[in-house]
């Protein structure tokens, strides 16, 4: 049974700001200084939620990517997090899974935050993703798909669920900060799966206040780390004999209902 470390970071973001962020970021990933193997970074990590995107959106080529590439190599960790990006004339809030080999995974999200904006100017995704890394695989979202629990739930093959960890990245605000907290307990425990909700902090060019709240919660919906208000980077190992042992004992997901998601899984 392998380990998995992971670390979150959860900061302010400068508004519309993409050099400072990305030092600040670097800053803050090369002050880690204990054994690390993911780097989960907050949504829209470069520029704050913003609702226009033309100004500020990069391709698949420009600065952000590369800079991944680089301090993934340099670290050598995965390092993900969601970025504006432009593509064939369409706006996308993706989420970027870069290996330290250059090599990448990307998942554009599904469900665009209509009541702020989101979806008048961008297109929303059709597949998910589903990384695999040292025998566990994580499903990746975007802050919305919180509230969607058919785009997160697991699909049962020969009694082996479809994923190990649910990671969100977002900019969720105070204002409706217990909706996300019960939604990350409720996608652990519906999938007997860890949840990782990665969130930013502090007030954005909007005047919207964030205060974290960024969590790692087990399967059964047990808090393991909670970070409410303040900047905070934060390291966690997580065992797969914890997870194996869990699902052991508990075989909820047998009982699930049988379903299809329409959207193609990446693996």
């Amino acid at each position: 049974m392998s380990s998995l470390t992971i670390t979150t970071i959860q900061s302010n973001i400068f508004w519309e700001d993409k050099a400072a962020n990305l030092k600040m970021f670097e800053e803050k990933i090369l002050s880690i200084n204990e054994p690390t193997e993911v780097v989960v970074l907050p949504e829209m990590f470069t520029t704050g939620f913003i609702q226009q995107p033309e100004h500020l959106a990069e391709t698949m080529e420009g600065s952000t990517i590369n800079w991944m590439k680089s301090i993934s190599s340099e670290k050598n960790i995965i390092l993900t997090g969601s970025i504006i990006i432009k593509e064939n004339e369409q706006y996308f809030n993706r989420l970027i899974w870069m290996l330290p080999n250059g090599q990448m995974g990307i998942y554009d999200k599904r469900h665009l935050f209509s009541f702020g904006g989101e979806s008048e100017y961008f297109t929303s995704g059709k597949k998910r993703l589903i990384a695999s890394v040292k025998g566990w695989k994580i499903n990746l979202q975007i802050c919305y798909d919180l509230r969607f629990p058919c785009w997160a739930r697991q699909e049962v093959k020969n009694k082996e669920p479809e994923y190990d960890i649910l990671i969100n990245v977002a900019n969720w605000p105070e204002k409706r900060i217990h909706h996300w907290k019960t939604l990350l307990q409720a996608r652990a425990i519906e999938n007997l799966s860890y949840v990782i909700g990665v969130n930013r902090v502090a007030v954005d060019g909007n005047t919207i206040l964030y205060n974290g709240n960024t969590a790692v919660i087990d399967p059964l919906g047990n808090y393991l780390y909670e970070k409410t208000i303040a900047e905070d980077i934060f390291t966690i190992t997580l065992k797969k004999e914890n997870l194996q042992h869990i699902r052991d004992r508990y075989h909820f997901l047998d009982d699930a209902d049988k379903f299809q998601i329409i959207g193609e899984s990446q693996y």
